[in-house]
């Protein structure tokens, strides 16, 4: 794979048996998917078009039933998986539920050095401490550092956890649904500091998933659209995150706008598709 290749997907499917019907139930079909490094993609569809399932995949947690997944620059059923996930930062909800209560924020990060939910201290390298304090000012939560992990808004959970992930200096970064459940300033601190970390590690290539193109930081680059499983759009995100293309997505009439950086996206239920670009 080259160099600047941080992933390639090629004929991938996934499906699960569905023992009441004893048939096969596709839940990707046919994707298609390459990014470089560097690259921000937003990863976007509506509930069970497979967004979850396909950041699985990138995550290597997950195998294709059917095509070849290249992460990293090794091929899923051919390289340790292990060793692949440590390059690999994986955040969502669930993680959070997994550390013992009596965790501070400042806790948690640093067992993103070891790649666990218990806390090693001692196996931290002083270098391995300072990049933890240094991911805490990034995601705006050292002044947390001694509150509880388990007592912090769900905001404050998830910028915890996406330091973790940061601190192994992973070279892939997926976030599963990082601002849902947000209010509107946990909404746009995440942002923020989601824009920080690309600038901060120019490198890092982030997928994220949402079903809001209000929760898209502006360093977005990339998008694509997924709906019943297959991609329905992919590429620049100018040229992706379309009325049209959202609309087909989405399964109704869309219009979207950009301002500052941002993309906003209403239902206009009396426009014509014809109407919309």
């Amino acid at each position: 794979m080259p160099a600047l290749t941080a992933f390639a997907l090629n004929g991938v499917a996934v499906w699960r048996w569905d023992a009441d019907n004893g048939v096969r139930r596709p839940i990707l079909n046919e994707i298609d998917w390459h990014a470089r490094t560097g690259e921000v993609w937003a990863l976007l569809g509506p509930n069970g078009a497979g967004k979850t399932t396909l950041l699985t995949v990138l995550g290597a947690v997950e195998f294709p039933s059917s095509g070849t997944v290249d992460i990293l620059g090794e091929r899923l059923g051919r390289t340790d998986v292990f060793r692949l996930r440590e390059q690999i930062g994986f955040v969502d909800s669930r993680l959070g539920r997994r550390f013992a209560p009596e965790l501070t924020v400042a806790e948690v990060v640093r067992t993103g050095a070891t790649g666990t939910i218990g806390l090693f201290d001692e196996r931290l390298t002083a270098e391995d401490r300072e990049r933890a304090t240094a991911q805490l000012a990034t995601m705006e939560i050292e002044h947390l550092a001694e509150r509880r992990f388990a007592v912090c808004s769900h905001g404050e959970r998830t910028r915890t956890l996406i330091a973790r992930a940061l601190l192994a200096r992973p070279r892939l970064l997926l976030l599963d649904e990082p601002g849902s459940g947000l209010d509107l300033g946990g909404r746009e601190t995440l942002l923020g500091a989601l824009g920080r970390v690309v600038v901060d590690e120019p490198s890092l290539t982030v997928v994220l998933t949402t079903h809001h193109l209000e929760e898209l930081p502006p360093v977005t680059t990339h998008a694509l659209l997924l709906r019943d499983g297959r991609i329905g759009a992919a590429g620049p995100a100018d040229a992706t995150l379309t009325g049209a293309a959202l609309s087909a997505c989405f399964g109704l009439d869309v219009r979207v706008a950009r301002s500052a950086g941002r993309w906003h996206a209403t239902a206009t239920p009396a426009a014509t598709r014809a109407d919309l670009r």
